[in-house]
This record gives structure tokens, C-alpha cells and sequence, in this order.
């Protein structure tokens, strides 16, 4: 693997590296008040693991169902799961995917040079543009600007993250879930 380099985005740094594996978490823009945001920005910001307890405290938030969950409308989580997969094979190899009612978390891997935040970036504005227009709604965002993404630190971490993946809808008590993928040669 190569050297990781520190990127900035938006608040916090970000490593990156070339034929990184990348634990991903995106969120709707509605899935945590801003009110609760402000208030864990301002309890964590003394910390120095202030970005790992702020992260715990908004999964929390996620897994209870937070906001309208508009990826429940199977239109919709159709919608981002073809998203998801329009690039895998071209810009990225994609390990696993779970599309949660008000988030998604993705097992990725940029090919090429491609970056991270590129794919994230296209993703999330061609899904969050249709999906505008199946609610009939305009000038709301559909996603959280921000996303969550964790460079993965060899084979334990990645086969965490997989099974997290892929095991996250029976942590929400969502039955029978279709919206979960995880590469056959991972199974």
C-alpha cells in the first residue's frame, strides 16, 4: 500500500492513499437535528478523540431511525443502490453496501485515479437530484454534505467493516432487508 496522505475536508482531516480500502458512512440531510450536531461539536471539541465519540453519538441517532427516512421508499433505495453499483468495475471496487432508512454505509476501494471524494461527491449529487424529484421537492438538500470515511488498516478492520456492513439492518431490527450487498468472493 502506498503512503497515506492527509486531505482536508470540511472540519476534520481525512487519510487517503492510493488502493486505500475506505469504510464509508452518508447520511440524509434531515437523519440528525442540527440542534444535536451543535451540541456534540461543542461537549467533544475539548477532546482529543472528540471525532470518534461525535461518530458514536450520531450512529446512534442513525440506527434509531432519525429524520424521514426517505431510503424506506424502495423507489428510492433502488435509486442509490444503482447508483452504488453504476461505477463498481470502472472507478472503484465496491466489497459491500447497506442502504439503511436514513444512511448508507459502503466498503470501497477508488481505482486508478480516481478519488475518493469524487465517486462520493457523484453518488450523492445524481442520487440525491432524482430521488428530489420522486418527493417533488426542490431547492432541499437530499444528502449531509459531509460523509464519514475511515481508511481501512489491513485484513481485521476490512472483514469488520464488511460484516458491520452487512450486518447492520438486524442492529435496527429491519427483518428481511434488501437493500444489503456483499461481494460473492466475500461471502
Amino acid at each position: 500500500m502506498a503512503i497515506a496522505q492527509i486531505r482536508s475536508r470540511g472540519r476534520l482531516p481525512h487519510w487517503e492513499t492510493q488502493g486505500g480500502i475506505y469504510f464509508v458512512t452518508f447520511r440524509l440531510a434531515d437523519s440528525v437535528p442540527r440542534s444535536v450536531i451543535a451540541t456534540l461539536r461543542t461537549r467533544f471539541a475539548e477532546h482529543v478523540d472528540a471525532a470518534r465519540k461525535t461518530s458514536r453519538e450520531i450512529e446512534k441517532y442513525l440506527e434509531r431511525g432519525s429524520g424521514a427516512c426517505h431510503l424506506r421508499i424502495p423507489r428510492i433505495a433502488e435509486l442509490v443502490a444503482c447508483t452504488l453499483r453504476q461505477f463498481d468495475g470502472t472507478r472503484c471496487r465496491l466489497f459491500a453496501w447497506c442502504i439503511m432508512p436514513n444512511h448508507v454505509h459502503v466498503v470501497v476501494q477508488p481505482l486508478a485515479d480516481f478519488r475518493l471524494e469524487d465517486i462520493l461527491h457523484s453518488w450523492k449529487s445524481y442520487s440525491g437530484q432524482i430521488a428530489n424529484r420522486i418527493l417533488d421537492r426542490k431547492g432541499q438538500a437530499f444528502w449531509q454534505r459531509e460523509y464519514f470515511d475511515h481508511l481501512i488498516q489491513g485484513g481485521e478492520q476490512f472483514q469488520r467493516a464488511v460484516r458491520y456492513t452487512a450486518e447492520n439492518p438486524l442492529k435496527s431490527r429491519l427483518k428481511d432487508w434488501p437493500w444489503v450487498y456483499v461481494a460473492r468472493d466475500l461471502i
